[in-house]
């Protein structure tokens, strides 16, 4: 396993890592997912990503089990939560969700009953809060990590403008600044982690926990013939995702693909991980498998890096035609 330093911080990650969106509870029981885990552990693994949305406290809770029965040295893995949708769903009050100081605080000290932690490792805005002034926000992440419930904090699916502007006021008032962001990165979103965010990479530094670096399961493979029974885009309730991803011209790209994938002797999965890995910007990829075989599979995208030559990023780039281009005026 390799591990890469998150943004500036002196905090390593794996740079591979498991998270629980969509298959903890909704897909996998505690046995499975302590099986996953563990096979995730053994092989270097030392992140484990949730969030209070998910399952709706239900993955939190599961991956708490897991970690209580593992008994794992603490020191030895890292676990984050997200806050900002709440978790009763639509039974959600004003105060419930977002990013005020009282959700943000009362959040946190839920993730940490679910997961049966003292601390969390890394603590996401899970999304930008048009409703609670920046300075509160940061302000808030700031007392929680002198009170020691967090060690880092960050944002998900923020914009460089978002994050740059809570920087700006970290700095003002002598705070800690958002060490890392979430964006979906994958080879068919690539604007954020390759155009969007490089001026925050090159000024303030930022550390990525790059998610569905499998397009939701689009770069497996598995869909090139529809959709089979009890996949991801198959779930009730996810069809936003399978609208998103499931396009025809999308399908033709991933089986040209899987011809790249069989000359370098591995499998389209495994060569996607790959793929965004390889780009130093990603600290960590968060893989998401329901499967011990697919799990497996998934990690030796740290051997397949480097089988991915100039030649070959062209090749992908050629079959993909994703890459964002800058504007020329």
């Amino acid at each position: 396993m390799e591990y890469r330093r998150l943004g500036k911080s002196g905090l390593q990650l794996s740079v591979l890592s498991f998270g629980s969106w969509v298959t903890f509870h909704g897909q996998v029981d505690d046995s499975l997912s302590d099986r996953l885990m563990g096979i995730a552990y053994d092989n270097g693994v030392n992140f484990f990503d949730n969030a209070e949305i998910y399952a709706l406290g239900e993955s939190e809770k599961m991956m708490g089990r897991v970690l209580k029965k593992k008994n794992w040295d603490r020191t030895s893995y890292t676990v984050s939560s997200k806050a900002y949708f709440g978790w009763r769903g639509a039974d959600n009050k004003p105060n419930q969700t977002g990013l005020s100081r009282k959700h943000l605080v009362e959040a946190c000290h839920e993730a940490l009953q679910r997961l049966q932690v003292d601390y969390l490792d890394l603590y996401f805005c899970h999304r930008p809060d048009r409703n609670t002034p920046v300075e509160e926000v940061v302000w808030t992440m700031n007392i929680l990590i002198q009170q020691g419930k967090i060690l880092y904090w960050g944002t998900s699916e923020w914009t460089a403008a978002e994050i740059m502007e809570a920087h700006m006021i970290a700095r003002q008032y002598n705070l800690i600044g958002p060490v890392m962001e979430q964006p979906e990165y994958n080879l068919f979103r690539r604007e954020k982690m390759e155009m969007e965010y490089l001026p925050v990479f090159r000024t303030v530094g930022l550390g990525t926990t790059i998610f569905s670096p499998l397009a939701s399961g689009l770069l497996t493979g598995k869909y090139n013939k529809g959709i089979p029974e009890g996949s991801r885009l198959g779930l009730e309730g996810y069809e936003w995702l399978k609208n998103r991803n499931l396009l025809e011209g999308n399908i033709q790209k991933v089986v040209k693909l899987q011809e790249v994938a069989d000359r370098l002797n591995t499998s389209l999965a495994t060569l996607s991980v790959a793929w965004c890995i390889r780009n130093p910007n990603v600290t960590t990829a968060i893989l998401g498998a329901t499967k011990e075989a697919q799990l497996t599979e998934n990690l030796k995208a740290v051997e397949v890096v480097g089988s991915l030559t100039d030649a070959v990023m062209q090749e992908i780039d050629g079959i993909m035609q994703t890459a964002p281009h800058a504007p020329t005026h």
